[in-house]
């Protein structure tokens, strides 16, 4: 699928079509968001800062369309207010009391739109010791306990900055912006939505802490999901490429050491004993570096031995699996991730590469039904 059509004239589809939402372009977790409730067919005009116009937006810009405003006169406040005052839900990813001191704070928008969801972003939320303080992912993930418990035995590990800032801030976010679109539209009652992702990160580490209560989670390093587990573990190739082994389960493992031509070297008896986990990784990677990974994918993939290849970012959207899917999509020459999840009755689409800063001032305001700042 190729995505290269320009500005407005694409039709929307997907699930959200029909939901209105105003996004105050920030950073990180909250334009991902966007792009997400996008990608799903909602109509989100992204407000952009006006001395930035005709500057090419950030790489989670797509399929919105930008209204470059200067927020400093009061005419683009009154512009963002009406915005919103036909809005379902807003955005907006800045520290506590920037919107308040623009004029554009949830206490005037919901004065002028009862029913509307405004969802903020923060690392630390709204409130508390550290709501004013500076912090990225890794800062709001070490306070949850997620951070700590990911790495080696020797070190926690910065697992990219999906835990905190795309996990625990973007979905958390599309999910309770959805939410209050929902219950505003049964009660007619909007209300902010704060997202922390502090809170976030440590919702997604529930299992985990849940385990740790009942003394069934160990330190770092230690357990069948961190790295431990012999069964469950990235393995070097004879090319020096990587496979995924996950084998949690006795039946697959079963099968695992029958496909590493293992079964008289390892008991499967033992396959928890946490005391031979050393030597059983220690064998497995053995078995495992005489092949090539293309030989061990024509041995194990398509089997339930719980395997994949691990593939790099060019690689994966060529894998026969993703390319029968269609789970990668070309947009403006770049093969990039399609909308997630699927439906079948309002399938999403990624509608449009990220325009121009400002690209759609006069338009976008009319389809609302706004005149521009001063006219």
């Amino acid at each position: 699928m190729n995505i290269d059509t320009p500005a407005s004239h694409i039709p929307r589809s997907g699930p959200l079509t029909g939901v209105r939402i105003v996004e105050f372009a920030a950073i990180g977790p909250a334009p991902f968001a966007g792009q997400l409730l996008a990608d799903l067919g909602a109509d989100i005009i992204r407000i952009d800062r006006a001395e930035r116009a005709g500057d090419k937006p950030g790489v989670l810009s797509r399929g919105r369309r930008s209204v470059a405003l200067d927020l400093k006169k009061p005419a683009a406040i009154e512009t963002c207010l009406a915005l919103l005052e036909r809005a379902d839900a807003s955005i907006e990813g800045f520290r506590p009391g920037v919107m308040e001191r623009l004029g554009l704070g949830p206490a005037l928008a919901l004065a002028r739109n009862p029913k509307l969801v405004y969802a903020r972003m923060t690392g630390w939320g709204q409130t508390g010791p550290l709501a004013q303080v500076a912090g990225h992912d890794l800062n709001y993930i070490a306070l949850s306990g997620a951070a700590h418990a990911i790495g080696t035995p020797e070190a926690p590990v910065p697992p990219l900055n999906l835990v905190g800032d795309f996990g625990g801030g973007s979905l958390f976010l599309g999910m309770g912006l959805l939410a209050g679109v929902l219950n505003a539209r049964a009660s007619g009652v909007g209300q902010v939505v704060d997202v922390s992702m502090v809170e976030g990160s440590a919702s997604l580490m529930s299992m985990f802490y849940e385990m740790h209560a009942g003394g069934r989670w160990r330190e770092r390093g230690s357990n069948f999901l961190d790295g431990a587990a012999p069964f469950y573990n990235p393995f070097r190739c004879a090319d020096g490429k990587w496979i995924s082994l996950g084998a949690i389960e006795p039946q697959f493992y079963a099968l695992m050491l029958d496909k590493l031509g293992l079964q008289d070297k390892l008991d499967l008896a033992t396959q928890n004993d946490r005391s031979l986990w050393p030597e059983t990784r220690r064998t497995i990677a053995a078995a495992i570096a005489t092949r090539t990974r293309d030989e061990w994918c024509a041995l194990m993939e398509g089997s339930d031995v719980c395997f994949a290849p691990m593939l790099d970012l060019d690689e994966a959207p060529r894998h026969p699996h993703n390319v029968a899917r269609g789970s990668f999509v070309e947009v403006d020459g770049r093969m990039l991730p399609g909308p997630a999840p699927r439906f079948s009755a309002t399938p999403g689409a990624t509608s449009r590469a990220p325009q121009a800063i400002g690209a759609d001032t006069a338009s976008a305001l009319a389809d609302w039904g706004i005149a521009l700042p001063g006219g």
